[in-house]
């Protein structure tokens, strides 16, 4: 009887660790179609450079990144990116603001 339960719950801690293992597999794939998505929508200027920052699970509905163009110099430009979590469908909003420029 002893044995049975031990198998029982070595089989179940298995389970348990084969799931995990995925869940986390999937959520690294799920971070890597986001920044794939949102690398597609940014473009550089030349001289430039993309920095994609994906939260790393997003809302319920959707993955979300935050985007930041930098531009030779000391400009930069700051964009959010939405991707709809059933569709895969990605978005880019405008560049916000700067602060500077609002005071």
């Amino acid at each position: 009887m002893i044995i049975r339960i031990a198998a029982i719950l070595l089989a179940g801690g298995m389970i348990a660790g084969a799931a995990f293992a995925s869940s986390d597999e999937a959520w690294e794939e799920f971070r890597e179609q986001v920044r794939d998505s949102c690398a597609e929508l940014a473009e550089a200027p030349e001289g430039g450079e993309v920095t994609i920052e994906v939260n790393p699970f997003g809302s319920e509905s959707y993955g979300l990144a935050m985007v930041t163009v930098a531009y030779p110099g000391d400009a930069h430009d700051r964009m959010i990116c939405v991707m709809d979590k059933a569709i895969g469908k990605a978005e880019l909003s405008a560049p916000f603001t700067p602060l500077s420029t609002m005071e």
